[in-house]
């Protein structure tokens, strides 16, 4: 999904006002474009008193190089898959690469939170300014999908299940660490 400049613009400004702590969030949301960027996921709570069992990320197209960081007492899983388009890395071509990463095990209890990591590499397309990172929850009892994303001139707030959302700065000084 791809929004004005003016609409993202408006969307990082209140999406820093007011985090949403009751959802599922990115630690850093604004990077560079064209940046190495890690991606910090905080699990808040379960799903109705229910422990989570296993956090799914999507992972939106452009993002490349995805590799995640494991967790003691969770298992990893990533799924491959072919991209839209062909990127380039390190001076080769890639054509498919991660386009999901699944931790299970925990329990995580309801009254706890967590935060699940991964690194990438960011899109430089000037006409992407915001990526969406759909999660899926999965709980002892039930599951919740953080998917919705924001129509332009919505408050995110007002959304119930807001995907995790990522603002890139388009200019000079993008960091290219690893």
């Amino acid at each position: 999904m791809k929004l004005s400049a003016f609409s993202l613009s408006l969307l990082g400004v209140l999406a820093l006002a007011s985090p949403a702590a009751a959802h599922v969030v990115l630690d850093g949301p604004m990077a560079s474009a064209g940046a190495y960027y890690k991606a910090v996921f905080r699990v808040p709570h379960g799903c109705d008193g229910s422990a989570t069992t296993a956090v799914s990320v999507r992972i939106p197209e452009g993002a490349i190089s995805v590799k995640p960081q494991p967790k003691s007492g969770w298992t990893v899983k990533t799924e491959t898959a072919p991209y839209a388009q062909t990127y380039e890395i390190h001076g080769k071509k890639v054509s498919e690469g991660v386009v999901e990463v699944t931790w299970e095990g925990g329990p995580l209890p309801d009254d706890m939170f967590d935060e699940f990591a991964l690194t990438m590499k960011l899109p430089d397309d000037k006409e992407t300014m915001m990526l969406f990172f759909p999660v899926a929850q999965t709980c002892e009892d039930g599951a919740i999908s953080w998917d919705e994303f924001p129509a332009p001139g919505v408050d995110p707030h007002s959304l119930a299940y807001p995907a995790p959302s990522l603002m890139l700065h388009h200019g000079e000084g993008h960091e290219h660490h690893h």
